[in-house]
């Protein structure tokens, strides 16, 4: 029997945490190998790409995909972990007017630097960082690049803003609300968040957790896994004989059609000659050739 494997698009509920989907669909499936890619906080909801069997090797070039975002930001109150679950650490009656909040926000497009929450996943001394930030320590967390490509304001009633988002991975949007804030003068938190891409994946092609645990029950789920290569559809396929698979297979290069979209990509989708997906490439231009990045053992 062949391990299953593939892309699970979840519409993740507020409440669970990303690793909690992740055992969902371990215990679901049967499957050991199960990994998402891009973490969601508890309180956001929306598309969570969950990686099964083999396709969990495509977790990291799945996670460095750029993201899109409804934020939902509250004005007026600040928090310790710069969303609603948080204790609140300040408030202010004097709020903005949509003009102001919207030029502020502006400031906000392009690339910046951004300093991630105290109370985030990042790893300190081994520690995450929120595990010592609810123990009170201070927790120092360097800041670093972001971009947002778009951010623009949906809806205004005060002290509520929706703002749409398309930005870099590794982006915070809790940051955002609280830096937000404090060019604001008045303080601000994330009320709420919803994921509704991540780069070519969207949200309205998801499966609700619901839906996702009756079909674990039903034993039908495997109709919502999605084939590994349809997460990367912007990358370019290369078609490779019998002999260059082998190559391939041995950690070998293979040339580089030029002057084809490989020259302007950076990893391609390899098809043995069954059209089987079964390796990641990437182009080296100087060189002329795709090297191997990753291969699937079992083609």
């Amino acid at each position: 029997m062949v391990a299953p494997r593939g892309i699970l698009l979840v519409d993740k509920p507020t409440g669970p945490t990303s690793h909690d989907l992740v055992a969902v669909v371990r215990r679901g499936a049967r499957v050991k190998r199960v990994g998402h890619a891009g973490t969601l906080d508890p309180l956001a909801t929306g598309l969570l790409v969950i990686c099964v069997g083999a396709a969990t090797r495509l977790s990291e070039y799945l996670a460095s995909k750029d993201k899109r975002y409804t934020a939902t930001l509250r004005l007026g109150q600040t928090t310790d972990t710069y969303d609603a679950q948080g204790a609140i650490t300040s408030e202010s009656a004097a709020l903005p007017d949509q003009s102001a909040f919207s030029a502020a926000l502006a400031q906000f497009r392009g690339a910046q630097q951004q300093t991630p929450p105290a109370y985030s996943a990042i790893k300190r001394g081994g520690q995450r960082a929120y595990d010592l930030a609810r123990r009170g320590e201070v927790v120092a967390l360097e800041p670093r690049a972001v971009h947002f490509y778009a951010l623009e304001v949906t809806d205004w009633q005060p002290p509520l803003a929706v703002v749409e988002a398309h930005c870099s991975a590794g982006t915070y949007l809790r940051s955002l609300a609280h830096d937000l804030g404090q060019a604001l003068g008045c303080g601000a938190h994330l009320a709420a968040l919803r994921r509704t891409a991540s780069g070519a994946l969207r949200v309205d092609e998801a499966v609700p957790l619901a839906a996702l645990q009756a079909a674990f029950a039903a034993g039908d789920w495997a109709k919502h896994l999605r084939p590994p290569d349809s997460a990367v559809p912007d990358w370019p396929a290369v078609r490779l004989s019998a002999a260059a698979c082998t190559r391939v297979q041995q950690g070998q290069s293979v040339p580089l059609d030029a002057p084809g979209p490989g020259l302007r990509a950076k990893f391609a989708r390899a098809y043995n000659p069954a059209g089987e997906f079964f390796a990641v490439l990437r182009a080296d231009p100087e060189a002329g050739v795709w090297r191997p990045d990753k291969v699937f053992a079992d083609h």
